[in-house]
């Protein structure tokens, strides 16, 4: 079970990962003219994604919904974060491997091509479903309820057997 204080540090954890995420998200423009350093964060950052999937999965793998078997009941409520997480960590992947192909060699020049440009919208824009999708989920971890056993969940395992 996850205990309180637990509970906060891996959340600050979590909030980190994310926090750096939006930073290179925001900042790794400005050093277009540094690719290792550019390839470094990218790096750092696609790791920091792939640390906080498995950090939610974790959680969801530690909760009593799950140790009884309800592991449908945690697919349906978590559906649109699992996807959105690896769609977020697809298009991030491939919005580095682009730009850092087009400008290892050409640093300070002006490249920005309309595919370049459309995977960049993507890519944003699915960040920022993926921030908003990651906080409340794991926030919501921290319900106790998902924890120890409840009538809800002795209802749901009762729909579920039938």
């Amino acid at each position: 079970m996850l205990q309180t204080g637990n509970y906060s540090l891996v959340l600050l954890i979590q909030l980190t990962l994310l926090a750096y995420d939006l930073f290179v998200n925001s900042f790794s423009e400005l050093l277009r003219g540094a690719p290792v350093i550019q390839l470094v964060l990218f790096i750092i950052q696609d790791i920091a994604i792939l640390f906080n999937v498995i950090i939610i999965l974790l959680m969801m793998f530690n909760t009593y919904v799950f140790q009884v078997g309800l592991v449908s009941l945690l697919l349906e409520r978590f559906r649109a974060l699992l996807m959105f997480s690896a769609l977020y960590l697809t298009l991030s992947i491939c919005f580095h491997c682009w730009v850092l192909n087009l400008r290892w060699l050409a640093s300070n020049s002006f490249v920005w091509t309309d595919g370049l440009q459309a995977l960049f919208v993507f890519q944003r824009t699915a960040a920022v479903l993926y921030y908003y999708l990651y906080k409340r989920t794991a926030e919501y971890m921290g319900d106790p309820r998902l924890y120890e056993d409840s009538l809800w969940l002795r209802d749901a395992f009762a729909r579920a057997r039938q």
